[in-house]
Protein backbone atom coordinates (compact mmCIF):
# COMPACT_ATOMS: atom_id res chain seq x y z
CA UNK A 1 0.00 0.00 0.00
CA UNK A 2 1.09 3.55 -0.73
CA UNK A 3 0.07 6.73 1.15
CA UNK A 4 -0.66 9.80 -0.97
CA UNK A 5 -0.82 13.11 0.90
CA UNK A 6 -2.96 15.98 -0.35
CA UNK A 7 -1.28 19.36 -0.63
CA UNK A 8 -2.30 21.67 1.01
CA UNK A 9 -3.85 19.99 4.04
CA UNK A 10 -4.45 20.84 7.71
CA UNK A 11 -4.24 24.19 9.47
CA UNK A 12 -5.03 27.40 7.58
CA UNK A 13 -3.82 30.91 8.51
CA UNK A 14 -7.06 31.78 10.33
CA UNK A 15 -6.86 28.69 12.55
CA UNK A 16 -3.16 29.26 13.28
CA UNK A 17 -3.96 32.85 14.30
CA UNK A 18 -6.82 31.80 16.59
CA UNK A 19 -4.67 29.19 18.34
CA UNK A 20 -1.77 31.65 18.68
CA UNK A 21 -4.12 34.18 20.33
CA UNK A 22 -5.15 31.68 23.01
CA UNK A 23 -1.58 30.45 23.53
CA UNK A 24 -0.39 34.05 24.08
CA UNK A 25 -3.34 34.76 26.38
CA UNK A 26 -2.41 31.74 28.52
CA UNK A 27 1.08 33.20 28.99
CA UNK A 28 0.08 36.76 29.84
CA UNK A 29 -3.21 36.56 31.73
CA UNK A 30 -3.15 34.98 35.16
CA UNK A 31 -6.94 34.79 35.41
CA UNK A 32 -9.21 32.18 33.81
CA UNK A 33 -9.60 32.54 30.04
CA UNK A 34 -13.00 31.92 28.47
CA UNK A 35 -13.68 31.14 24.80
CA UNK A 36 -17.05 31.77 23.15
CA UNK A 37 -17.99 28.53 21.36
CA UNK A 38 -15.26 26.11 20.22
CA UNK A 39 -12.23 28.14 19.15
CA UNK A 40 -11.97 25.99 16.01
CA UNK A 41 -14.00 22.91 15.13
CA UNK A 42 -11.53 20.22 16.10
CA UNK A 43 -11.92 18.02 19.18
CA UNK A 44 -8.18 17.40 19.63
CA UNK A 45 -7.52 21.16 19.81
CA UNK A 46 -10.44 21.75 22.18
CA UNK A 47 -9.45 18.91 24.55
CA UNK A 48 -5.85 20.17 24.59
CA UNK A 49 -6.94 23.68 25.59
CA UNK A 50 -9.31 22.33 28.25
CA UNK A 51 -6.33 20.55 29.82
CA UNK A 52 -4.59 23.94 29.95
CA UNK A 53 -7.50 25.50 31.83
CA UNK A 54 -9.45 27.16 29.03
CA UNK A 55 -13.21 27.26 29.64
CA UNK A 56 -15.48 27.09 26.59
CA UNK A 57 -18.91 28.70 26.92
CA UNK A 58 -21.91 29.26 24.66
CA UNK A 59 -23.70 31.93 26.71
CA UNK A 60 -21.64 35.09 27.26
CA UNK A 61 -23.73 35.77 30.40
CA UNK A 62 -21.98 32.78 32.03
CA UNK A 63 -18.68 34.71 32.00
CA UNK A 64 -17.90 36.75 35.14
CA UNK A 65 -17.55 40.51 34.62
CA UNK A 66 -14.04 41.83 33.82
CA UNK A 67 -12.87 38.36 32.66
CA UNK A 68 -10.84 37.55 29.54
CA UNK A 69 -13.01 36.35 26.62
CA UNK A 70 -11.80 35.04 23.26
CA UNK A 71 -14.18 35.13 20.30
CA UNK A 72 -13.82 31.97 18.19
CA UNK A 73 -12.43 31.88 14.65
CA UNK A 74 -16.00 31.63 13.31
CA UNK A 75 -16.92 35.06 14.67
CA UNK A 76 -19.76 36.11 16.96
CA UNK A 77 -22.96 38.12 16.63
CA UNK A 78 -23.24 41.85 17.30
CA UNK A 79 -25.40 41.01 20.31
CA UNK A 80 -22.57 38.93 21.84
CA UNK A 81 -20.11 41.76 21.23
CA UNK A 82 -22.45 44.21 22.95
CA UNK A 83 -22.96 41.85 25.91
CA UNK A 84 -19.18 41.44 26.28
CA UNK A 85 -18.69 45.21 26.32
CA UNK A 86 -21.49 45.67 28.84
CA UNK A 87 -19.85 43.09 31.14
CA UNK A 88 -16.53 44.96 30.71
CA UNK A 89 -14.76 41.84 29.47
CA UNK A 90 -11.23 41.90 28.08
CA UNK A 91 -11.98 40.93 24.47
CA UNK A 92 -9.49 39.01 22.33
CA UNK A 93 -11.04 38.66 18.90
CA UNK A 94 -9.88 35.49 17.13
CA UNK A 95 -12.43 35.87 14.31
CA UNK A 96 -10.81 34.89 11.02
CA UNK A 97 -10.06 38.07 8.99
CA UNK A 98 -11.82 36.51 5.99
CA UNK A 99 -15.00 36.11 8.05
CA UNK A 100 -14.61 39.71 9.27
CA UNK A 101 -14.47 40.80 5.63
CA UNK A 102 -17.92 39.28 5.02
CA UNK A 103 -19.23 40.95 8.22
CA UNK A 104 -18.07 44.34 6.92
CA UNK A 105 -19.65 43.86 3.48
CA UNK A 106 -22.98 42.68 4.89
CA UNK A 107 -22.99 45.65 7.29
CA UNK A 108 -22.42 48.02 4.34
CA UNK A 109 -25.35 46.48 2.44
CA UNK A 110 -27.53 46.94 5.52
CA UNK A 111 -26.61 50.61 5.87
CA UNK A 112 -27.37 51.18 2.18
CA UNK A 113 -30.76 49.40 2.50
CA UNK A 114 -29.84 46.79 -0.10
CA UNK A 115 -31.84 43.54 0.02
CA UNK A 116 -29.30 40.81 0.75
CA UNK A 117 -28.99 37.05 0.25
CA UNK A 118 -26.57 34.97 2.32
CA UNK A 119 -25.57 31.49 1.14
CA UNK A 120 -24.67 29.22 4.05
CA UNK A 121 -25.62 26.55 6.58
CA UNK A 122 -28.33 27.53 9.03
CA UNK A 123 -27.19 27.39 12.65
CA UNK A 124 -23.47 27.46 11.87
CA UNK A 125 -21.74 29.98 14.19
CA UNK A 126 -20.25 31.86 11.24
CA UNK A 127 -23.71 32.32 9.74
CA UNK A 128 -25.21 33.44 13.07
CA UNK A 129 -22.52 36.12 13.34
CA UNK A 130 -22.90 37.25 9.72
CA UNK A 131 -26.71 37.46 9.81
CA UNK A 132 -26.47 39.76 12.85
CA UNK A 133 -24.52 42.33 10.82
CA UNK A 134 -27.66 43.12 8.86
CA UNK A 135 -30.04 45.21 10.99
CA UNK A 136 -31.99 47.28 8.48
CA UNK A 137 -35.65 47.70 9.46
CA UNK A 138 -36.85 48.35 5.90
CA UNK A 139 -34.96 45.59 4.09
CA UNK A 140 -34.12 41.93 4.82
CA UNK A 141 -31.26 39.46 4.68
CA UNK A 142 -32.36 36.05 3.38
CA UNK A 143 -30.46 32.85 4.21
CA UNK A 144 -30.43 30.12 1.57
CA UNK A 145 -28.70 26.73 1.68
CA UNK A 146 -29.37 25.35 -1.81
CA UNK A 147 -30.89 26.03 -5.22
CA UNK A 148 -34.33 24.88 -4.02
CA UNK A 149 -34.37 27.70 -1.47
CA UNK A 150 -34.12 30.27 -4.28
CA UNK A 151 -37.70 29.42 -5.33
CA UNK A 152 -38.94 30.47 -1.89
CA UNK A 153 -37.39 33.95 -2.10
CA UNK A 154 -39.96 36.72 -2.37
CA UNK A 155 -37.84 39.59 -3.68
CA UNK A 156 -38.63 42.06 -6.46
CA UNK A 157 -36.48 41.00 -9.44
CA UNK A 158 -35.97 44.62 -10.44
CA UNK A 159 -34.49 45.64 -7.09
CA UNK A 160 -30.81 45.99 -6.41
CA UNK A 161 -29.75 42.84 -4.55
CA UNK A 162 -26.48 41.69 -2.99
CA UNK A 163 -25.32 38.16 -2.19
CA UNK A 164 -22.59 36.86 0.11
CA UNK A 165 -21.48 33.40 1.17
CA UNK A 166 -20.16 31.46 4.15
CA UNK A 167 -16.38 31.01 3.86
CA UNK A 168 -16.34 27.19 4.15
CA UNK A 169 -18.79 26.04 1.48
CA UNK A 170 -18.41 23.61 -1.41
CA UNK A 171 -16.88 25.60 -4.27
CA UNK A 172 -18.78 23.72 -7.00
CA UNK A 173 -22.17 23.75 -5.23
CA UNK A 174 -21.84 27.44 -4.44
CA UNK A 175 -21.07 28.27 -8.08
CA UNK A 176 -24.29 26.49 -9.09
CA UNK A 177 -26.31 28.41 -6.49
CA UNK A 178 -24.80 31.75 -7.57
CA UNK A 179 -25.53 30.93 -11.22
CA UNK A 180 -29.17 30.19 -10.34
CA UNK A 181 -29.39 33.45 -8.38
CA UNK A 182 -28.06 35.44 -11.35
CA UNK A 183 -30.62 33.80 -13.63
CA UNK A 184 -33.51 34.73 -11.36
CA UNK A 185 -32.28 38.17 -10.28
CA UNK A 186 -30.69 40.14 -13.16
CA UNK A 187 -29.66 43.01 -10.86
CA UNK A 188 -27.92 40.87 -8.26
CA UNK A 189 -24.25 41.49 -7.46
CA UNK A 190 -21.73 39.81 -5.21
CA UNK A 191 -18.31 40.47 -3.71
CA UNK A 192 -15.41 41.43 -5.99
CA UNK A 193 -13.52 38.38 -4.78
CA UNK A 194 -15.30 35.22 -3.64
CA UNK A 195 -16.19 34.85 0.03
CA UNK A 196 -15.20 31.17 0.11
CA UNK A 197 -11.78 31.35 1.69
CA UNK A 198 -8.53 30.48 -0.06
CA UNK A 199 -7.88 27.54 2.31
CA UNK A 200 -11.27 25.93 1.64
CA UNK A 201 -10.80 26.38 -2.11
CA UNK A 202 -7.23 25.05 -2.11
CA UNK A 203 -8.10 21.97 -0.04
CA UNK A 204 -11.02 21.15 -2.32
CA UNK A 205 -8.77 21.43 -5.41
CA UNK A 206 -6.25 19.13 -3.73
CA UNK A 207 -9.07 16.71 -2.87
CA UNK A 208 -10.10 16.50 -6.52
CA UNK A 209 -6.48 15.64 -7.42
CA UNK A 210 -6.46 13.00 -4.70
CA UNK A 211 -9.63 11.35 -6.02
CA UNK A 212 -7.93 10.74 -9.38
CA UNK A 213 -5.22 8.52 -7.88
CA UNK A 214 -6.65 7.02 -4.66
CA UNK A 215 -8.58 3.82 -3.95
CA UNK A 216 -9.76 5.19 -0.60
CA UNK A 217 -9.41 8.61 1.07
CA UNK A 218 -9.20 9.52 4.74
CA UNK A 219 -10.33 13.04 5.64
CA UNK A 220 -9.00 14.00 9.06
CA UNK A 221 -11.49 16.37 10.66
CA UNK A 222 -14.17 16.64 13.34
CA UNK A 223 -17.81 16.00 12.52
CA UNK A 224 -18.76 19.65 13.16
CA UNK A 225 -16.01 21.00 10.90
CA UNK A 226 -17.73 22.53 7.88
CA UNK A 227 -14.68 22.53 5.59
CA UNK A 228 -13.83 18.91 6.55
CA UNK A 229 -17.40 17.84 5.79
CA UNK A 230 -17.19 19.49 2.39
CA UNK A 231 -14.01 17.51 1.61
CA UNK A 232 -15.77 14.28 2.55
CA UNK A 233 -18.78 15.14 0.40
CA UNK A 234 -16.49 15.97 -2.51
CA UNK A 235 -14.69 12.63 -2.29
CA UNK A 236 -18.01 10.79 -2.33
CA UNK A 237 -19.28 12.90 -5.24
CA UNK A 238 -16.18 11.82 -7.16
CA UNK A 239 -17.15 8.17 -6.46
CA UNK A 240 -14.12 7.39 -4.27
CA UNK A 241 -14.69 5.64 -0.91
CA UNK A 242 -14.12 8.47 1.60
CA UNK A 243 -13.95 8.15 5.38
CA UNK A 244 -13.96 11.17 7.71
CA UNK A 245 -11.99 10.38 10.85
CA UNK A 246 -11.14 12.22 14.09
CA UNK A 247 -7.86 10.30 14.44
CA UNK A 248 -6.07 7.07 13.52
CA UNK A 249 -8.19 5.28 16.14
CA UNK A 250 -11.20 5.49 13.79
CA UNK A 251 -9.46 3.55 10.99
CA UNK A 252 -10.83 0.03 10.46
CA UNK A 253 -8.44 -2.50 8.94
CA UNK A 254 -11.23 -4.00 6.80
CA UNK A 255 -11.47 -0.70 4.88
CA UNK A 256 -8.00 -1.36 3.46
CA UNK A 257 -8.67 -4.81 2.00
CA UNK A 258 -7.44 -4.89 -1.64
CA UNK A 259 -6.45 -1.20 -1.39
CA UNK A 260 -3.23 -0.04 -3.04
CA UNK A 261 -3.38 3.78 -2.91
CA UNK A 262 -4.54 5.50 0.30
CA UNK A 263 -5.26 9.23 -0.01
CA UNK A 264 -4.91 11.35 3.14
CA UNK A 265 -6.06 14.92 3.64
CA UNK A 266 -7.15 17.09 6.58
CA UNK A 267 -9.57 19.94 7.14
CA UNK A 268 -8.32 23.46 7.90
CA UNK A 269 -8.82 23.00 11.66
CA UNK A 270 -7.00 19.64 11.96
CA UNK A 271 -3.53 19.82 13.56
CA UNK A 272 -0.47 18.24 11.95
CA UNK A 273 -0.01 15.78 14.82
CA UNK A 274 -3.21 13.98 13.78
CA UNK A 275 -1.91 13.64 10.21
CA UNK A 276 1.41 12.27 11.49
CA UNK A 277 -0.37 9.74 13.72
CA UNK A 278 -2.51 8.52 10.79
CA UNK A 279 0.60 8.06 8.64
CA UNK A 280 2.39 6.19 11.45
CA UNK A 281 -0.63 3.91 11.95
CA UNK A 282 -0.97 3.16 8.23
CA UNK A 283 2.71 2.23 8.11
CA UNK A 284 2.20 -0.18 11.01
CA UNK A 285 -0.58 -1.99 9.14
CA UNK A 286 1.25 -2.35 5.84
CA UNK A 287 1.74 0.95 3.98
CA UNK A 288 5.27 1.08 2.53
CA UNK A 289 5.68 4.33 0.62
CA UNK A 290 4.58 7.95 1.10
CA UNK A 291 4.31 10.61 -1.57
CA UNK A 292 2.85 14.08 -1.65
CA UNK A 293 0.95 15.51 -4.58
CA UNK A 294 2.00 18.92 -5.90
CA UNK A 295 -0.34 21.69 -4.87
CA UNK A 296 -0.77 25.37 -4.17
CA UNK A 297 1.76 26.73 -1.68
CA UNK A 298 0.00 28.71 1.04
CA UNK A 299 2.00 31.65 2.38
CA UNK A 300 -0.78 33.74 3.93
CA UNK A 301 -0.22 34.85 7.54
CA UNK A 302 -2.73 36.63 9.76
CA UNK A 303 -1.24 38.67 12.61
CA UNK A 304 -2.42 38.37 16.20
CA UNK A 305 -4.04 41.42 17.93
CA UNK A 306 -1.74 44.35 18.74
CA UNK A 307 -2.44 44.24 22.48
CA UNK A 308 -1.02 40.71 22.64
CA UNK A 309 2.02 41.68 20.55
CA UNK A 310 2.62 44.59 22.95
CA UNK A 311 2.42 42.27 25.94
CA UNK A 312 4.81 39.85 24.25
CA UNK A 313 7.44 42.61 23.80
CA UNK A 314 6.87 43.80 27.34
Amino acid sequence: MEIILANPRGFCAGVKRAIAIVEHALKFYKSTIYVKHELVHNQYVIKDFKKKGIIFIENILDVPDHSVIVFSAHGVSKQVEQQAIKKKLIILNATCPLVKKVHVEVSKASKKSIETILIGHQGHPEIIGTLSRYDNKKRKIHLIENIQDIKKLKIDKNKKIKFFTQTTLSVNNTKSIISALRNKFPNISGPKTEDICYATTNRQKAMIQLTQISDIIFVIGSKNSSNSNRLTELGKEMKVPTKQIESFLDIKKKWLKNIKYIGVTAGASAPNILIEEVIKHLKKIGAKNIREIQGIKEEKIFKIPKNLIYMKKK
